[in-house]
């Protein structure tokens, strides 16, 4: 006789769990996903409708409630009753991570505040997903959604534009012939990749240079997530010290360290840091 162990499924506190759902591909879940939507109380989702193709694939029972940008706010007062009677909630999005540019951080601030516990359970996300595969800098800046106003997104990127590592963006596909001739005018020299159904049959990832960008003849579908490259430094045309930066240097020579001083004026300009601390030495070595 073949004796089976017997595995005993982990007890878990009550409390909030942000849980990870796939973003296309249903087979992108954790074990640990699935046991705590098996064992939640009540499951918070965007679109009840595309949550139960995930959950009826694992047999999940939990009861549903439609949690969206539109009923959020609403929903908060009777989900933090539901916790402080010691339910286990869960909270999904359509795919991907919760609360990260879906419904999510009202409640997360509610449940703070009540000193209610918060738990992620960690898993796909578009973002990890994209950047890796993208050939650029791992440090990213994350953006979310552009703006809808064009005076907005317009401000918004060239602010965008100032920052050194790679940015990733969500965007809807009936916007992204918006939002190409700013990419193009904010962006000039970086790469791009355009990652479209992340994970699903129709999966596609699209790589140019921002200076070759063209608008898109037939609206792509699905949601993009979109990386541009980090920004690439000349340094052959690196600032020398100007009259105002020695001046600078100046006032704080008897103040600070030369080390201190060097890492200051870097920051502020684009003065190689060797050339800052040489000048400072020569004002050391004048006294």
């Amino acid at each position: 006789m073949i004796i089976k162990p017997q595995f005993k499924l982990k007890e878990y506190e009550n409390g909030l769990y942000l849980v990870s759902t796939p973003l296309g591909n249903l087979k992108d879940i954790t074990l640990r996903a699935i046991e705590i939507l098996r064992q939640s109380h009540y499951i918070l989702c965007e679109d009840t409708r595309i949550s139960k193709n995930l959950l009826d694939k694992y047999q999940i029972k939990s009861k549903l409630i439609s949690n969206h940008k539109f009923n959020e706010k609403k929903n908060v007062v009777k989900i933090i009753g539901y916790l402080k009677s010691g339910k286990i909630i869960s909270l999904i999005s359509d795919a991907g991570t919760p609360s990260i540019s879906d419904p999510g951080s009202i409640l997360v601030n509610e449940c703070i505040n009540n000193e209610i516990k918060i738990f992620p359970i960690p898993g796909p996300s578009a973002v990890a997903a994209a950047v890796s595969i993208s050939g650029f800098s791992d440090k990213f800046l994350f953006c979310g959604f552009f703006p809808d106003k064009k005076q907005q997104l317009s401000n918004e990127l060239k602010k965008f534009s100032e920052f050194e590592n790679s940015l990733v963006f969500f965007i809807s596909p009936k916007k992204i012939n918006k939002i190409i001739p700013e990419i193009k005018k904010n962006f000039t020299g970086r790469k791009i990749i355009f990652c479209r159904e992340i994970t699903k049959i129709y999966e596609e990832f699209i790589r140019k240079n921002v200076d070759e960008l063209e608008l898109f003849e037939i609206e792509p579908k699905g949601e993009l997530t979109i990386v541009i490259s980090e920004k690439k430094i000349n340094k052959n045309l690196s600032q020398k010290l100007t009259e105002s930066d020695m001046n600078i240097i100046k006032k704080m020579i008897n103040k600070l360290s030369t080390k201190e001083i060097t890492d200051i004026l870097s920051q502020i300009t684009k003065v190689p840091k060797k050339e800052i601390y040489n000048y400072c030495l020569e004002l050391k070595n004048e006294k």
